[in-house]
């Protein structure tokens, strides 16, 4: 017989193993990130929230978003209203959302542990202030956090005090943290990390910036992305837009796809072709941020059924889909903001979509091989146009080549000292030709001078 009480076994989790496993699979970049979001999400709101388009004229320019990291010290701060006491008490602290939670306008967050995971992969003395609006006059607390405290104070308790507090300069929150971890250490310490963070933030809230938003590292504004695509001649992006309801809410879709840069004009890689530079690919922008950036994996097409893996060849295409909910639960995100969910409704919907289009210039490279001279000079006539400028259209223009009647063909390959085909190139009268061009041109010449006309 099992005695009465011990028929149940406690499944209650611990406060360490939480905190290393929601830490675990998160980079500092992302954790920072986690912070940002949380400030563009008051931003957002207060700028009315409704769903983010290309065609948006919202402008943000009242808002600023600084960090500031040091050796010993890292801190985030902003003037975007800041959290209510009451948020605070019922949802900004808790560990996950709750099911009566109320769903915000238009946000980045999901599942409630971005800014408590950000925090604790930070470090370990952690102080939170908040100053924000109430019934007309200005109100403040702070949270104080010192993480080795929390852990030793049982797993029973997991709630943190609420502070009375002065009032920041602004309405807005700002989050200091010290006694940093030995990972944010290191980090912090390397000014590649900086450079890195400045020019991922210029990417991944390139929609953002380009509406005026101020995001600030070190003291210096943060210039947006501008992300182009190729129109004139005979090539025109497309741009459509999609309204599509699930689970009874609404979720607006954008999708644009077309040349951002010629092709290459050879298709196997330079010794200089650096794949990680390369921007060609899709990206996919969930409420405003980019949260898949150049992907060219299956997790956006490439190398599945029908759809050949990515290759040098297809450099050039940038296909960007664009996704938008006043729910971000509907959007086709993971908890890390840094890769789609494939199982998302609404991704799998819109896949398709994307596959069409990145068919469309598959097909354009590999007849352009036949005629490489003459697109290059009609690739030439397509100019580069900020996405926002881009016209609604349905489908992607690009030139009608006319195949070809085939010719039996007959593979060559050898080696020989790059010098020798570098000179051959430069005097060709082209230093950086294609060594596959070299060698047709070579064997153009060596025909002509033995078999001649015949």
């Amino acid at each position: 017989m099992i005695p009465a009480d011990k028929k149940r076994a406690d499944a209650n989790p611990t406060k360490a193993f939480f905190v290393r496993m929601i830490t675990r699979d998160i980079t500092l970049e992302d954790c920072i990130f986690d912070l940002v979001d949380n400030s563009i999400d008051g931003a957002w709101e207060l700028a009315g929230g409704h769903p983010l388009s290309l065609d948006d004229k919202t402008d943000l320019s009242a808002y600023k978003i600084s960090i500031k990291i040091e050796a010993d010290r890292f801190e985030i701060s902003d003037n975007c209203g800041g959290i209510t006491l009451d948020d605070a008490v019922d949802y900004a602290f808790t560990f996950g959302r709750k099911d009566d939670a109320e769903t915000e306008n238009f946000s980045i967050g999901v599942y409630g542990i971005g800014m408590k995971r950000a925090v604790f992969k930070l470090g370990t003395e952690i102080d939170i202030r908040s100053t924000y609006e109430d019934n007309g006059n200005l109100a403040s607390f702070r949270v104080p956090i010192n993480v080795e405290n929390w852990l030793a104070s049982g797993d029973e308790n997991w709630d943190f005090d609420i502070e009375e507090a002065d009032n920041l300069d602004q309405k807005g929150v700002r989050i200091t943290v010290s006694e940093l971890t030995e990972a944010a250490k290191r980090s912090f310490e390397s000014p590649r990390f900086i450079r890195n963070l400045r020019r991922a933030i210029a990417r991944d809230y390139a929609l953002h910036l380009h509406r005026g938003l101020v995001i600030e590292v070190q003291g210096t504004p943060i210039t947006g992305w501008t992300i182009e695509l190729r129109q004139g001649g005979e090539f025109s992006p497309m741009r459509a837009q999609f309204e599509e309801v699930m689970d009874g809410e609404k979720v607006f879709v954008e999708l644009l796809a077309g040349m951002a840069a010629p092709p290459p004009n050879d298709s196997e890689p330079s010794d200089d072709f650096d794949e990680g530079q390369n921007t060609s690919g899709w990206y996919v922008i969930c409420n405003g941020r980019i949260v898949l950036a150049a992907d060219k994996t299956t997790l956006t097409g490439w190398g599945t059924e029908g759809w050949p893996q990515w290759h040098p060849q297809y450099a050039g295409f940038m296909g960007i889909i664009i996704f938008s909910s006043r729910r971000a639960d509907l959007l086709p995100l993971t908890t890390t903001k840094r890769s789609v969910d494939e199982t998302s409704a609404i991704y799998r919907q819109f896949r398709p979509k994307m596959r069409e289009t990145t068919k469309e210039w598959i097909s354009y490279t590999n007849t352009r091989k036949q005629i490489r001279e003459e697109a290059v000079q009609r690739e030439e006539a397509a100019k580069a146009v900020p996405i926002f400028e881009v016209a609604i259209r349905q489908e992607v223009e690009l030139p009608k080549i006319a195949q070809k009647p085939k010719i039996p063909e007959a593979n060559v390959l050898y080696t020989v000292p790059r010098p020798r085909l570098r000179s051959l190139a430069s005097a060709f009268g082209n230093i950086n030709m294609a060594y596959k061009d070299v060698g047709l041109r070579s064997f153009e010449y060596a025909f002509n001078d033995l078999v001649g006309d015949e």
